[in-house]
């Protein structure tokens, strides 16, 4: 095998690949030919480096340069200036807005520093589609591990001394649900792995997919040997196509090198794994729901019990998990229960990936500790609010979480503490907001989508959430009455109580979670016909202001529905009946005297 001197990683996942990371490996490759450096520099395509706000990013070792927004036409400077000369290209190196210096490795940059790697370990760190990268970071030795050393009960034990919780939104302990499967009797048995993240905002399974398949093809392997199953389905969002390319690849070289199929490491377990595709409903999240849409039915759920574990894929015991937690498990095989339940709380144990977005700073893909303070995760992780504007409120669990505010940002990211302070881990979405947000907007944002969502099978979650969108929509229309303010918190906890499954159990969470914070902008909506956020369209009013308008014509010009009349160096009015409130006055104007109330 060839040594390099040197390896320049790009990074190789969605959101970098659509800015053109293909062209930049491309690109540097085709320099380091031409200086003859190829036989000395290796560029690899990895996964995704979690710094998603500074991408496309190109990492350099063995000195770890880190360079951010890089783009194809950087590549010859960082050719002939880093690799050749072996000079920093100073312009493309990090520079940390809080510090306002310039740091070029990762390891000192505030985004990393609180960060533990556990489930992302191999994350930007090696080629996802060779196979002996991901071997030279200790792939399937945990696989050869239990297969070798230990019996299936040995292994439930030692994932429930880890203290391994399910990461995809429930929480329930991951050994035990793997010792119940294990105890079903029944010759055929099912591991599945549900990678239908559909959360808004939310990247965290599929950034594990496509950086470190091999992980969860281990993880998927040892659960088979643990449960008494041989056969693996890996559950995955049709729109994910790197994702699917890069399994299918990991499938077959598992295959070739006998890490897959029959008889594995020479022992009498056999398992294989295949794909099945979801066309993208979020309800197919919900382990029942998911395992009828495997099996070419409607994808709604049933009633628990009997639970999958007893009854699920063919109506076989059925052991479900999502990437994320699969990710954790060959790493806590190798370095022991002990070593990963020394991270987090009492109760919660290891780290949490989170997709940290909206009004932050450091936009990304992140893992910590349980247990780890919102503060720091915002601040510290995050980089503080866009536009050094005001925190506002940050919104956990996707659809299905609360709403979480300043008063909240000593709260500890763990199951618990999260549940008492009104939201929920979920599977691991994080959206910041500043005060330029409109609680009820957003609030119905969410609602929004589980409306759509619903698979409509039970009348609360069909009909409770349209009655409760409506709702919010004569909110934001200003019509809405004190009355309705009432009845959406009702509404709510009814719909909570009487749904079928935790889409419909959850989905007003971020409604009951903005009255409880956010209830005086809700009575602005109603009482003063205002948005205080100038967030909600209906209740905006674009107004001239005479003493800053100088009668340029700008707004005039630009107007779609004439709504603005004046003569020329004299103040403009808008005529509000006409307005549609598009923005263009604002947009135009460059003597701040258009002003929205």
């Amino acid at each position: 095998m060839m040594k390099y001197k040197m390896h320049v990683l790009v990074c190789g996942g969605t959101g970098c690949k659509s800015s053109d990371s293909d062209m930049i490996a491309h690109n540097l490759r085709t320099a380091i030919d031409q200086k003859g450096l190829t036989e000395e520099v290796q560029v690899v395509m990895s996964g995704c480096f979690g710094f998603c706000e500074k991408g496309p990013i190109v990492k350099i070792l063995p000195d770890n340069t880190f360079y951010v927004h890089v783009t194809p036409s950087d590549t010859t400077e960082i050719v002939e200036e880093h690799l050749v000369k072996g000079r920093r290209v100073e312009r493309l190196l990090y520079k940390d807005p809080q510090r306002d210096e310039i740091i070029s490795d990762s390891k000192h940059m505030g985004f990393y520093k609180k960060q533990v790697r556990i489930a992302l370990r191999n994350c930007g760190f090696i080629d996802p589609e060779s196979i002996n990268e991901a071997i030279a970071r200790d792939a399937y030795q945990a696989l050869g591990k239990v297969l070798k050393e230990m019996t299936p009960q040995q292994v439930a034990e030692e994932i429930k001394k880890s203290g391994l919780r399910g990461r995809g939104g429930a929480g329930f302990p991951t050994g035990l649900k793997w010792e119940i499967a294990s105890k079903s009797p029944g010759p055929e048995k099912y591991v599945v792995c549900n990678a239908d993240e559909g959360d808004p905002g939310a990247f965290m399974d599929r950034s594990i997919l496509e950086g470190d398949p091999h992980s969860v093809l281990e993880a998927m392997a040892i659960c088979g040997y643990c449960i008494g199953a041989s056969n693996g389905l890996i559950y995955i969002r049709a729109e994910y196509p790197l994702a699917i390319e890069r399994l299918k690849i990991a499938i077959n070289q598992a295959r070739e090198y006998g890490l897959l199929g029959k008889n594995i490491f020479g022992t009498d377990f056999s398992f294989d794994i295949e794909l099945k595709y979801g066309a993208g409903a979020f309800v197919c999240g919900e382990e029942t729901a998911l395992i009828h849409s495997m099996e070419g039915q409607r994808g709604e759920p049933t009633f628990k019990p009997p639970f999958p574990a007893v009854a699920g894929y063919k109506m076989k015991p059925t052991n479900v998990n999502n990437v994320e937690t699969y990710a954790n498990i060959p790493v806590i095989i190798m370095n022991g229960a002990e070593w990963f339940a020394s991270y987090g709380t009492e109760k919660s144990k290891g780290t949490k990936v989170f997709a940290l977005a909206g009004k932050i700073n450091n936009v990304g893909l992140i893992e910590v500790p349980m247990g780890t303070k919102l503060k720091d995760v915002i601040y510290d992780i995050g980089g503080g609010i866009k536009g050094n504007k005001k925190f506002k409120a940050v919104q956990i669990g996707g659809p299905s979480g609360g709403f979480l505010t300043e008063k909240h940002l000593e709260t500890e990211i763990d199951y618990e503490s999260l549940t008492a302070a009104g939201s929920m881990m979920g599977s691991g979405g994080m959206i910041v907001m500043d005060d330029s947000d409109c609680m009820v907007a957003m609030a119905k944002f969410y609602l929004d989508f589980t409306v759509e969502e619903s698979c409509g099978k039970c009348s609360p979650c069909r009909i409770g959430n349209k009655r409760l969108n409506e709702i919010l929509e004569k909110i934001a229309q200003g019509k809405g009455t004190i009355e309705d303010l009432e009845l959406l918190r009702n509404l709510g906890n009814v719909i909570k109580d009487t749904s079928l499954c935790m889409l419909g159990g959850s989905s007003p969470n971020p409604v009951l979670s903005t009255l409880d914070h956010f209830y005086d902008e809700y009575l602005a909506h109603v009482k003063d016909h205002k948005c205080p956020a100038g967030q909600c369209k209906a209740l905006m009013q674009y107004i001239i202001l005479p003493e800053n308008c100088v009668g340029c014509t700008a707004c005039a010009r630009n107007c779609p529905v004439n709504a603005i009349t004046g003569e020329r160096k004299k103040p403009h009015v808008i005529d509000q009946a006409i307005c549609i409130k598009c923005g263009a006055c604002v947009e135009k104007c460059k003597f701040n005297a258009v002003v929205v109330q």
